[in-house]
């Protein structure tokens, strides 16, 4: 475990070139108000896990169907596109167009189902090392898939490379130098279940956790939290040990590249933080915590008991409130009133 304050809290961009992300809730809910599977997900009350007054946990394993919030970022972008060349988006709005993105994960699946349902194509490009299973729930959604590449880095350059050969849209959701509208589309979309969890928390907590990997969900509630709540809550980022991407960058004061081994919470194994999110979470998040792959494990048991099984990278963000030491190192009594977000489906 390692914590790191962040002595850029409320200040200026940190990569200058690059945006803050949204926070127009409102125009994400318009959007998302016409389709009929865009459902809220529940806010839990999580007892007997943490010596805290409240746990909330913001679920969003069944948003959309899609099993992660991930359903808010890539299709919210497709939504997008198809709503503004039609205010009454169908099936076949988007015919013609190939959207392109690599995948280890959610994000895909969020790609490959926007797509289907505007009249786009899918092509996801996945690693070697990536399961069958996936490919065949990539599939599912009628989406092309590619194997290329021995890692996800390399995936995503094949996926770019095929952009640029084919004339496609490629939709990542993070975010470089040189490419930031479409991550920043995607981001807000996230801004949906920030929005619900500020109505459903019957209090304003006194802590968020957020787990991280490029750093989108966590760069878009933050920013949301913020706004709404102003500095009411202390904003921690918890990260992988074996991938301190945000926190290294904090600490560097620069983008930087955290290479380390591979991570059991697979969706957060990520070496280098989305620009947007850094930025972001530059300017609002208060801490920067690395738990290792045991100290996350430990207490997924606990959590599938509850009632909110998960995988680690789901359930970092809940394994960091449960774990002592942390709420020892950042000063959390029992008085203190948390918020997490459950971000996938049981594996």
């Amino acid at each position: 475990m390692k914590i790191s304050s962040n002595p850029y809290r409320g200040g200026q961009k940190l990569i200058p070139e690059a945006p803050f992300p949204s926070t127009d809730a409102a125009r994400v809910a318009a959007l998302l108000g016409q389709c009929p599977a865009a459902a809220e997900t529940p806010l839990t009350q999580v007892g007997g896990l943490a010596d805290v007054a409240n746990l909330w946990v913001k679920d969003e394993r069944g948003r959309m169907n899609l099993g992660s919030f991930k359903a808010l970022g890539a299709a919210y972008v497709i939504a997008r596109h198809a709503a503004d060349i039609s205010g009454a988006p169908d099936d076949t709005t988007l015919t013609g167009r190939t959207y392109v993105t690599a995948s280890a994960g959610n994000h895909g699946m969020s790609v490959a189902a926007g797509a289907r349902i505007f009249g786009a194509d899918a092509v996801v490009y996945i690693a070697e090392t990536v399961p069958e299973s996936f490919a065949d729930r990539l599939r599912s959604q009628n989406a092309r898939v590619v194997r290329q590449g021995v890692d996800y880095a390399a995936s995503m350059e094949a996926a770019a490379q095929a952009a640029r050969d084919n004339g496609w849209t490629l939709l990542s959701d993070s975010s470089w130098p040189g490419y930031y509208e479409l991550p920043h589309i995607l981001m807000e979309g996230y801004l949906q279940m920030a929005a619900e969890a500020v109505r459903q928390c019957p209090q304003v907590p006194t802590h968020i956790f957020l787990q991280a990997g490029v750093g989108g969900l966590a760069g878009a509630v933050a920013a949301y939290a913020r706004d709404v709540w102003k500095d009411a809550p202390q904003i921690i980022v918890v990260e992988p040990e074996a991938a301190p991407a945000l926190q290294a960058s904090i600490e560097a004061g620069a983008c930087v590249f955290a290479d380390g081994p591979d991570s059991v919470m697979g969706r957060l194994d990520c070496k280098e933080p989305s620009l947007i999110a850094l930025n972001g979470l530059a300017r609002d998040a208060d801490m920067f915590l690395t738990l290792s792959d045991e100290e996350v494990l430990r207490y997924l048991p606990a959590m599938a008991k509850a009632g909110i099984a998960t995988t680690a990278s789901g359930g970092a963000g809940i394994a960091a409130v449960m774990n002592s030491n942390v709420r020892t190192e950042l000063g959390m009594g029992p008085e203190a009133r948390v918020l997490c977000f459950l971000s996938e489906i049981a594996e």
